[in-house]
């Protein structure tokens, strides 16, 4: 699909323990990761931390408001470069008329926790008040990634396989394509990482002061 980008192996083995290290503190209280539940009564399956801007379904708050009730933790520098860097490496400098990728400015970022057998339901990412690009980061165990259009849930889909170190980044016509993570693939992760399952860090600009 036009605009969307996947870039196998993106992140060195240094950069990936660096993120997963990363996490762990992200994911301690206060505002630490958390079981998120759904209007419906469900519950993800997937934990999340969140940073810069809480988000929960389906808005973003500066406090954990589903939760703890804490202060969300700052967008970290990290992020912030890790994702500059993705959309200019996807795009080019100029942004390559992909909307909000020229001057992109990311402030909010979803780390999303996902242990063996869970999965991620199809869903877009329509909290935001721009049309900027979504940058997504996998760590870990691999999984199915499947990407549909942006009028139906129901397909056709296109199902990609990331792994450990991979970048995907989607904007302009895929920027709110139904998405989601039908399973991941246990035992697949790199050992020397330490860690159980398969951590996704999605980073977006909220649009919001």
């Amino acid at each position: 699909m036009p605009g969307v980008v996947l870039v196998p192996g993106w992140l060195g083995a240094g950069e990936q323990r660096e993120l997963v290290a990363a996490c762990r503190e992200w994911a301690r209280p206060p505002a630490g990761m958390r079981v998120v539940r759904l209007p419906s009564g469900g519950v993800m399956s997937a934990r999340t931390v969140c940073l810069g801007w809480h988000w929960y379904p389906y808005g973003y708050a500066r406090t954990v408001v589903d939760g703890d009730g804490a202060p969300v933790k700052p967008f970290p520098p990290l992020l912030d470069a890790l994702a500059r860097r993705a959309v200019r490496e996807a795009y080019g400098a100029d942004g390559g008329g992909v909307a909000g990728a020229a001057g992109y400015a990311p402030d909010v970022a979803l780390v999303n926790h996902y242990p063996h057998g869970a999965r991620m339901g199809l869903h877009q990412d329509r909290e935001e008040r721009v049309d900027a690009p979504v940058v997504s980061l996998s760590l870990g165990d691999a999984c199915v990634f499947r990407l549909g259009g942006a009028e139906h849930r129901t397909g056709p889909w296109t199902d990609l396989e990331l792994r450990s170190g991979d970048l995907l980044v989607f904007g302009g016509e895929a920027r709110f394509a139904y998405h989601g993570v039908p399973r991941t693939l246990p035992g697949t992760a790199d050992p020397e990482l330490g860690l159980t399952g398969r951590l996704n860090i999605t980073v977006r600009q909220s649009g919001m002061a």
